[in-house]
């Protein structure tokens, strides 16, 4: 600290980037020389990712300015009293612009009037933390504004948080909530972010932030024994498109290329998984491929889908409000509703329970449609489906056309995502037993897909719309290679793959070409 006087009003505005550069990570054999750092919010938070030879593992190390005795001392009086003035709630509403203004001037106001001898690199930093804590989300807030995190994952107060890394998985964080209170407080604000209440009485949250991540929390020790938890599971804002998970290897362009004919000829497709087996992700490859003109009605629990295109209605759930618990908006609801409104698709987030019977009498009236589910084989798809609490009749089962089963696999012990199989459902007789065809499969023994011979629902789309079945099959392969084409000259943004996708539809000869596709 400076020991003259200084005129702390003067200090020019401090400049953050909550949204720096997006740097390129690629994935390394060798887990013991991963040691990469980038920015998270400049020029203040990093994240550095390294092999630590002690623990045999990789760490994720948030790095934030450290502040000494004083500085934190001063922070916190500033804190408190900015607290004690404001309700920060409605600013927040208003946007980052009025509330970085609003701290940088308070800072200023507050630190003359509490007598606060501080040099500007101490100012700087006081302002970083008092940003990240009130527009943001206190400590876990690096977290959430790195593009490569999946889940946040926190099991009480004095333990670690984890993070689902999108290129190294399941990581430690050096980010650590040190007394309950202060966790408490933190779930706290994750309920106001929400739009939620949580406490004694009502201990556990689920509901969606702002941008559209999915809150799961607990306040209480009587519910988790280490204090309140939380998990955020992140809104991806650009999802993975189809040659991005060609590089994944999570599929072949074989599959794509016949998925996408499936999405052209209106077939229903059902895909299915484990939890964050990647089936949200599939759909959302899958939504690249529905022609520009289509009407789509989406409907879901919490905002996951981001479709690339201009003619979409998306629907949310909304929970009981008020005294009652009155004005519940849930699926069923969304769903009879979507119906009435022309869409060419509907696509269902997550099937769970009654909704499931207006979803396949909407495919039974001719109305395409593309969901998950919760399942890990066709057998068992079909059971949960006829029994309690969706008990459908087997026989409206008859209008699925597709399943493609998502799975976890552990390649070269690497954990990843695969498209494990593609089966088609030929029949589902009275007693609930499915006929099937399995075109594509995914080989765990040399990582490789394979075609299995004939499709039965190619054929018919060729019955149904009068195609050669030649015609399909050269179509079929023509789609293959312009996937192929596109994986090998790395065409992987959002917007790029989809205006070629949408020319394709008004001009299919003419990418072709470009793409030197005979």
């Amino acid at each position: 600290m400076k020991s003259e006087k200084t005129n702390i009003m003067e200090y020019k505005k401090v400049n953050i980037d909550f949204s720096p550069v997006v740097p390129p990570l690629k994935k390394t054999a060798d887990k013991t020389k991963i040691d990469v750092r980038y920015s998270l919010i400049a020029p203040f938070a990093f994240a550095h990712i390294y092999w630590d030879p002690k623990v045999s593992e990789i760490l994720y190390d948030v790095e934030e300015p450290l502040l000494t005795i004083e500085e934190a001392k001063y922070k916190e009086e500033i804190t408190s009293a900015m607290k004690n003035m404001i309700n920060f709630g409605g600013i927040v509403e208003k946007g980052d612009k009025p509330l970085l203004d609003y701290i940088d001037r308070m800072l200023k106001v507050l630190a003359t009037e509490f007598g606060m001898n501080l040099s500007y690199e101490s100012y700087r930093k006081i302002y970083y933390y008092l940003c990240r804590d009130f527009l943001g989300f206190n400590e876990t807030d690096p977290l959430l504004r790195d593009y490569f995190v999946e889940d946040i994952e926190c099991n009480g107060a004095n333990s670690p948080i984890y993070i689902v890394h999108r290129v190294y998985r399941n990581i430690k964080t050096n980010v650590v909530f040190k007394d309950i209170e202060n966790l408490a407080s933190f779930v706290e604000k994750l309920a106001q972010r929400c739009g939620k209440y949580i406490s004694y009485a009502n201990p556990i949250l689920d509901g969606s932030l702002p941008d559209g991540s999915r809150v799961n929390a607990t306040y209480t020790q009587d519910i988790t024994s280490k204090g309140p938890t939380f998990t955020i599971r992140k809104f991806t804002k650009t999802p993975w498109t189809p040659p991005q998970l060609i590089s994944f290897n999570t599929l072949s362009p074989e599959m794509l290329a016949y998925l996408w004919l499936l999405v052209q000829y209106k077939m229903n497709i059902l895909i299915i998984g484990g939890t964050a087996s990647g089936k949200t992700t599939l759909l959302n490859a899958i939504a690249f491929f529905i022609a520009p003109e289509a009407r789509v009605v989406s409907i879901e629990d919490t905002r996951e889908l981001n479709l690339p295109r201009e003619n979409w209605l998306p629907s949310v759930v909304r929970g009981a409000i008020g005294v009652g618990n009155t004005g519940e908006i849930d699926l069923f609801a969304l769903l009879k509703s979507s119906f009435r409104q022309n869409p060419d698709y509907v696509i269902v987030g997550e099937v769970r329970g009654k909704e499931a019977y207006v979803l396949f009498q909407g495919m039974a009236s001719g109305h395409s449609s593309i969901s998950t589910i919760h399942a890990d084989s066709v057998d068992t798809v079909i059971k949960r489906l006829e029994t309690p609490p969706i008990e459908l009749s087997p026989t409206l089962l008859n209008v699925l056309d597709c399943v493609c089963i998502m799975t976890h696999a552990i390649v070269n012990n690497e954990e990843t995502r695969k498209l494990k199989e593609i089966t088609e459902i030929i029949n589902v007789n009275p007693d609930g037993v499915a006929i099937t065809n399995t075109p594509f499969v995914w080989n765990p023994q040399d990582d490789q897909f394979y075609s299995k011979g004939s499709s039965k629902i190619l054929e018919k789309i060729s019955m149904r719309y009068g195609l050669k079945p030649e015609e399909i099959e050269l179509e079929f392969r023509r789609r293959v290679q312009l996937i192929y084409r596109m994986y090998q000259y790395k065409v992987f943004e959002f917007k790029k793959v989809q205006d070629i996708i949408n020319e394709y539809y008004k001009n299919p000869k003419g990418v072709l070409r470009r793409f030197g596709v005979e």
